[in-house]
């Protein structure tokens, strides 16, 4: 029932459900679409997109299906277009209103892992994002050394919000697992 409660509280816009989601089924969805496409740098973008569209379509996840099913429903779906823009050597700018229209997955107060991060000194802690894929080092990078907000970062990478939010939480998980261990 936990699953369920998180869930009523995302619908509400709620971001600890949103991390509590994401931390919950990323592994699960991560690791289906590493087996489908046998590639990391996919598996995680398609990972990435999953919960962006997820969080985004929230308010239409009917209950009566597994939360599980349904990200790995959305996941499919995304890796079915990407095989499809792969195929595609017609380059078409798709403008998608839903991207302008984001939920704000990743709120400003500071989270434990942002208190983690902010604690470490200087050296010590590029050394901790040296550690992370390139992807997460640029977001991480831009958002507290450029100090950028999510919507520069967006516009610097050409990714939709929500990507960069979903890259964002991600990332932060990851240094601060790195940090933890260290």
């Amino acid at each position: 029932m936990e699953i369920r409660k998180q869930i009523e509280k995302a619908k509400l816009g709620d971001q600890v459900a949103f991390t509590f989601l994401l931390d919950k089924y990323w592994n699960e969805v991560y690791g289906f679409m590493l087996q489908r496409t046998e590639n990391e740098a996919d598996a995680e973008d398609i990972t990435i997109e999953t919960f962006s569209k997820a969080f985004d379509k929230i308010a239409t996840y009917n209950p009566e299906f597994q939360f599980n099913t349904w990200l790995i429903a959305i996941a499919k779906n995304v890796h079915i277009d990407l095989l499809r823009k792969k195929k595609s050597s017609l380059f078409i700018d798709i403008t998608d209103e839903e991207d302008h229209i984001a939920y704000n997955v990743a709120d400003s107060s500071p989270s434990a892992e942002d208190k983690l991060i902010t604690e470490q000194n200087l050296s010590r802690l590029l050394q901790f994002i040296k550690e992370l894929k390139p992807a997460y080092q640029e977001v991480i990078q831009m958002r507290y050394f450029q100090e950028m907000s999510y919507q520069e970062i967006a516009d610097e990478v050409n990714e939709p919000l929500n990507n960069v939010k979903i890259k964002l939480l991600r990332a932060k998980k990851l240094l601060a697992e790195i940090i933890s261990k260290s």
